[in-house]
């Protein structure tokens, strides 16, 4: 299990500063969508430059331009980036076409997919390399979490990965480990935390115990 670090509602500066702290404990730092939005591939570009042996994932939610937006995240630097599971197959294709022609990879995002355990099995045939249970941020407050869709979807993958976001913590890391994602997601827990290098150590050695 890898632990990906979701770094969202900081500037590019700060970012920097929180990789360089962990830049040695972390397996994949993700650049979240709201960075991507305000200040688009620059720091996906300005982490891999600085801290090169980072895996960096530009989730970039892929929905249309399959080859054009991934070609660009790719460019960047990024070595894994996302596609909705809502997208259109010629759209998945085309980001996995893109991310073979660099030698990257593709995470498929499957929030506000209803039958996850259906489209995993076709997004598993399209070539995604991960598959990510997500429950969105805006949900988490219903009380909704990401385990009960792993469960089914972990079943039925051949090819892929799975990984699991949306409120992890400390206290739901032993519910993901039941299920033994690929990579598991932490955002807030982590970069809101008073010791973030304490913090990524320590969700660290839970998933890896």
């Amino acid at each position: 299990m890898k632990l990906q670090i979701a770094i969202d509602m900081v500037n590019t500066e700060t970012a920097l500063k929180m990789v360089k702290e962990i830049q040695d404990v972390i397996d994949i730092v993700e650049v979240g969508t709201p960075m991507i939005m305000r200040e688009g591939m620059f720091p996906v570009r300005l982490i891999k430059e600085k801290f090169p042996k980072v895996t960096v994932l530009a989730d970039t939610k892929i929905v249309d331009g399959g080859d054009i937006e991934s070609e660009d995240a790719f460019d960047a630097g990024a070595d894994i980036v996302t596609v909705l599971g809502v997208a259109d197959d010629a759209t998945i294709k085309a980001v996995v076409k893109t991310a073979r022609k660099f030698g990257r990879k593709v995470m498929a995002d499957m929030i506000c997919i209803e039958d996850v355990k259906t489209r995993a099995r076709e997004l598993d045939k399209l070539g995604v390399d991960y598959i990510c249970l997500h429950t969105a941020l805006d949900v988490q407050n219903t009380g909704k979490t990401p385990f009960d869709e792993l469960a089914e979807v972990v079943t039925v993958l051949k090819n892929a990965k799975s990984a699991v976001a949306g409120g992890i913590s400390m206290n739901t890391i032993p519910l993901a480990k039941k299920f033994s994602p690929e990579i598991v997601v932490a955002g807030g827990a982590l970069t809101k935390a008073p010791d973030l290098r304490a913090a990524v150590v320590e969700m660290e050695n839970a998933i890896k115990a």
